[in-house]
């Protein structure tokens, strides 16, 4: 197997299985049957899941055990502070999913259930009808939560689709490095870079990873996953350069801990 060939093998097993989306396909619904027994009619003004199951850069928990349901739950009111709609959601959860473990990870409340876990977010809308949600501090911000995914399918269209697969194998690089970055970060910043001349999986993996630069503004555990990303991708190509292709994979799997 060539580096190109696993590393197009890796992004491709790096999507929900058909099982995966099933089942969390059937929470969902079971999410929004036990809302509308818990809260009273008007509560709600609407509630969607966004984030990267939307986008198809979602990982199956094998490849990512942080991988997540983005769901966001608009609230009819608007006079109450974020606690207070997080309060909401916590008693929610903790009534109709009793088995589960809750807790609030600020501005969110997570439900883990066996298979995938839930970020509920709360949201109320301003006078303007703008979505707003909390910032973590006890204030509120103010939010689109799908607007990159039409720039996301956009780019990934001109790049002959290869922009998701590359995002899917850098947040496995990401999650078994650690997370050294925050995930939605790195989509969009993966987004934002050129792939001039750049025409296969293999391509575009290492431009991303020679676009990576370490910094002072990073800690030193980040810094470090970094440059190994950076030197196994140099061993790689010298590898290729001498002909050893048997070599050459070996080196590129480091990149995942494999």
């Amino acid at each position: 197997m060539s580096v190109l060939s696993f590393l197009t093998n890796t992004a491709s097993n790096a999507v929900l299985s058909l099982t995966e989306q099933s089942s969390i396909a059937t929470s969902v619904t079971t999410l929004q049957s036990r809302m509308a027994l818990h809260f009273d009619r008007g509560a709600i003004k609407q509630h969607f899941r966004f984030g990267s199951s939307t986008r198809g850069t979602i990982l199956p928990r094998s490849m990512d055990e942080q991988s997540d349901i983005d769901y966001m739950i608009v609230f009819n009111d608007n006079n109450s502070t974020p606690q207070t709609y997080l309060n909401r959601l916590k008693a929610f959860v903790e009534k109709r999913y009793t088995s589960s473990e809750i807790y609030q990870s600020s501005p969110t409340i997570v439900l883990e259930l066996n298979h995938i876990r839930f970020d509920l977010v709360p949201a109320t809308t301003n006078w303007a009808g703008e979505l707003q949600i909390p910032n973590g501090s006890g204030g509120w911000m103010f939010t689109n939560p799908n607007d990159f995914n039409s720039a996301l399918e956009a780019k990934n269209k001109e790049n002959n689709s290869l922009i998701k697969p590359t995002i899917r194998l850098m947040k496995y690089w990401n999650a078994t490095s650690g997370f050294p970055f925050e995930s939605f970060t790195m989509e969009r910043w993966i987004c934002g870079l050129f792939f001039w001349f750049r025409t296969n999986q293999k391509d575009y993996m290492f431009a991303v990873i020679d676009n990576l630069d370490t910094s002072s503004s990073f800690s030193q555990r980040v810094n470090n996953e970094i440059t190994r990303a950076k030197n196994i991708v140099a061993n790689v190509r010298q590898y290729e350069k001498d002909e050893m292709p048997v070599k050459a994979e070996n080196e590129i799997k480091k990149l995942f801990r494999l």
